[in-house]
């Protein structure tokens, strides 16, 4: 199994790998890579894990300019694709036509054998991908609809397709889960045993949402989903940050009325509980991995009362802060 990656900008060849087949390391249980880009065409680096059956991929480059790639590869793999930000476009006869992917979508990709080129069009991309060998995804794939069935048939004839034609837009559960797959601290065997966890349920929620005619309410414009998600990428980075709703709607220029509908009906929540939920998650980190005082806790997620704090963490948790730090 190998992958070539080139560009015709660059008179060295990017990236060339060969993998065991279906990536079994059975001698080894688990092998992790990172290959570093810092060139003319940018700056950046694509983490891989893989184990039998499955590898996991993980990007971030910020591009100097628009880049086409060219790639090759001998793979016959189902893909679990995320774009995380950015865009990129791919052609190949063997998809018959273009697949393009925007910041924030989703879909799943049975590709048997590849050749073709790939265009990154916007500066910053991070993508996240798990292939997996047919005979593991075919383990979880139900065959109770005819979207699943008609995906079956197009892997036991070798075709190359995608199991939806229009893609999904990423949801907060999968974000979570990405999240904590990409920041995985465990080692050797528990880290496999983690990560094969982490994606199974992540193909449970693909599946899941890719099965459903209507996953987002056509009430939501295009526009409408990418201030829902500035918003959601200002709270990301801004946890300790005091905004009202009408605040929060002016940053992105739209109305609390939108705001407040979009995030509920993206994200299975509201905009200030999926706040509370991130500066709970990240105080709990704080006492039990940096061994934080409760009092620095609090000032650190942005509460100015450490009795707040702690009531605010006991209706999450159910205990208090000092339960969790003994």
């Amino acid at each position: 199994m190998t992958l070539s990656l080139y560009s015709t900008d660059l008179p060295e060849l990017i990236l060339k790998r060969t993998y065991p087949e279906a990536y079994d390391v059975k001698a080894v249980g688990m092998e992790e890579h990172c290959f570093e880009l810092d060139n003319a065409l940018g700056k950046g680096f694509y983490k891989e894990t893989y184990f039998e059956g499955v590898h996991i991929g993980y990007g971030d480059i910020a591009l100097a300019n628009k880049t086409l790639i060219h790639y090759k590869s001998d793979f016959e793999t189902v893909e679990m694709h995320f774009t995380l930000s950015g865009r990129s476009a791919a052609r190949s006869k063997d998809l018959n036509g273009e697949i393009s992917f925007e910041a924030q979508q989703h879909n799943i990709i049975y590709v048997n054998g590849m050749d073709g080129k790939m265009e990154w069009s916007d500066k910053e991309l991070k993508v996240f991908e798990v292939n997996l060998s047919p005979s593991f995804f075919k383990k979880y794939l139900p065959e109770d609809s005819q979207l699943f069935r008609q995906f079956k048939k197009a892997m036991d004839k070798g075709y190359s397709s995608l199991l939806r034609p229009d893609h999904n837009l990423i949801n907060l559960q999968m974000h979570q889960i990405i999240k904590e797959m990409i920041h995985c601290d465990r080692k050797g065997a528990f880290k496999k045993m983690f990560l094969e966890a982490k994606v199974i349920e992540l193909l449970l929620l693909q599946l899941e949402q890719l099965s459903e005619k209507d996953a987002l309410s056509a009430s939501l414009k295009k526009s409408d989903i990418e201030k829902i998600y500035a918003v959601r990428e200002f709270i990301l980075t801004n946890l300790t940050h005091t905004c009202s709703l009408i605040d929060l709607s002016h940053k992105v220029g739209t109305n609390e009325f939108t705001l407040k509908k979009g995030f509920k009906e993206l994200f299975g929540t509201t905009v200030f509980g999926f706040w509370n939920d991130l500066k709970m998650a990240e105080a709990m980190k704080m006492l039990q991995q940096q061994g934080m005082k409760i009092n620095e806790v609090s000032d650190a997620i942005g509460y100015k009362n450490p009795q707040h704090f702690s009531a605010a963490f006991k209706r999450k948790f159910g205990v208090v802060p000092s339960s969790v730090k003994q």
